[in-house]
């Protein structure tokens, strides 16, 4: 069984900064992928950056490219997201995602799935 637990989020000023981090403790195999997407009130979910766990290769949504940056420490367990430059419009439920099953990684297609961890930004 994997755990993935997200932590860091918190209620910041417009132009903030915070680091998100998401853990993985249980049977954690090496991941082929962890990512995170979030979700605002009223909106569907997006994804916001992916990680690929053999080569370090990142992708990042439009909306967030520039001011975010996803990594993974050397086990292979923990992804980051430092988030510079916070809008308004980051405000958002955000959720860790490991182990991409199929498809494209903006679709969501992942084995397994944290609780979130909310990141209000007011301007």
């Amino acid at each position: 069984q994997v755990q993935l637990v997200e932590s860091g989020g918190d209620s910041v000023q417009a132009g903030g900064s915070l680091t998100l981090a998401c853990t993985a403790s249980g049977n954690t195999y090496p991941f082929n992928s962890m990512a995170w997407f979030r979700q605002a009130p009223g909106k569907g979910r997006e994804g916001v950056a992916v990680y690929y766990s053999a080569t370090g290769v990142t992708f990042y949504a439009d909306s967030v490219s520039g001011r975010f940056t996803i990594s993974q420490d050397n086990a292979k367990t923990t992804v980051y997201l430092q988030m510079n430059s916070l809008k308004s419009e980051d405000t958002a439920m955000y959720y860790c995602a490991a182990d991409k099953a199929r498809g494209s990684w903006r679709d969501g297609e992942f084995n397994y799935w944290g609780q979130g961890t909310q990141v209000t930004v007011s301007s």
